[in-house]
């Protein structure tokens, strides 16, 4: 082994903006990578007590990756695009799997302890008569490019682990709310809306949820207990976006959202979104593979999670209390 450091790529995001944080609550040296032009708010304070060391550079600059891998012992890749709403999906490509690839290649030469890499519910099964497991091999294709991407990129790490070593796991995470959503994510946005009484909205559909900090927690479990060669599930609940919508508002004081937008509703007007997309030529946020998604997704079983991470997240709905009072705290500029 070559250090103890602990390197985050994609430090500045949701995801790995908590990872640093919990690493630096442990004790641990930390050491982040993100680029120049990054939004770093959810580090700075990190960054600015020098808690943490920096380096600059993205994944697609091999020096850089060489260079911030150097004496580290683990990698927490917490890099994704996730603009499933792109016209054109090259984007997706580029950086879920090509820039994967390069990042996957300097993690092989740094004689890595563990690579912990961030990817999706996305890439699991579905399945309508029980909930799904690790095991259950992906079986549905109206993801659009962004799950496509995201099943090669998964597929990627475990063809590095069976052809060239690479100690990896993979963290299949599903949908996350928490404070410190600084962009914010697609769906936390809806919850800031929400907070904020601008959506008098829920959606006719159901997703699985965890909360960011318990995401986190088992990035960092898994470097330690993670099987390489691994996928784990960590995913709190299968909720209602009613339910999720209601916890948030009860949570800064206003009255729950009381209309709901069902499904059918929700298809047709993705699809009209699809068609002003194309007539304007500019990407527009409510695509009909969004939709078609969130109709799909199954509930999960996150038990081997707890068997072999020794994983048990808070109950979700805490989170979520605590998305709408960031949101309320922090409005958006």
């Amino acid at each position: 082994m070559t250090g103890t450091t602990k390197l985050v790529i994609g430090a500045s995001g949701f995801l790995g903006s908590h990872v640093t944080r919990q690493l630096v609550a442990a004790g641990q040296d930390v050491r982040v990578m993100v680029r120049r032009t990054s939004v770093t708010k959810g580090i700075d304070d990190l960054l600015q007590t020098r808690k943490v060391e920096c380096c600059y550079g993205d994944i697609f600059d091999d020096a850089a990756l060489r260079e911030a891998m150097a004496g580290c012992d683990v990698v927490y890749y917490c890099v994704v695009d996730a603009r499933m709403w792109l016209r054109d999906p090259t984007p997706l490509f580029r950086t879920n799997v090509e820039g994967l690839r390069q990042v996957l290649d300097a993690a092989v030469d740094a004689q890595l302890r563990k690579f912990v890499f961030t990817s999706s519910t996305g890439t699991l099964a579905i399945n309508d008569q029980r909930p799904v497991t690790e095991d259950d091999p992906h079986n549905w294709s109206d993801g659009g490019a962004y799950i496509q991407s995201r099943v090669a990129a998964e597929n990627l790490v475990t063809q590095y682990v069976r052809d060239k070593g690479l100690p990896a796991v993979a963290m299949c995470i599903s949908t996350t709310y928490g404070p410190g959503d600084w962009a914010p994510t697609p769906h936390g946005s809806l919850i800031a809306r929400v907070a904020t009484g601008r959506f008098p909205f829920y959606l006719g559909f159901s997703a699985e949820v965890v909360g960011i900090e318990d995401a986190a927690r088992a990035m960092l479990l898994a470097a330690d207990r993670g099987r390489i060669g691994e996928r784990y599930i960590i995913s709190d609940r299968y909720m209602s976006t009613r339910e999720i919508h209601e916890i948030a508002a009860r949570a800064v004081g206003i009255r729950p959202p009381r209309v709901g937008i069902p499904m059918p509703v929700m298809r047709a007007a993705a699809r009209l979104n699809d068609l002003a997309a194309r007539l304007l030529r500019r990407d527009l946020l409510f695509a009909y593979v969004g939709a078609r998604m969130a109709e799909l997704m199954s509930p999960l079983d996150h038990s081997k999670a707890e068997r072999e991470l020794g994983w048990t997240p808070e109950p979700v709905e805490d989170s979520i209390r605590k998305a709408a009072r960031f949101f309320v705290a922090h409005p958006a500029d």
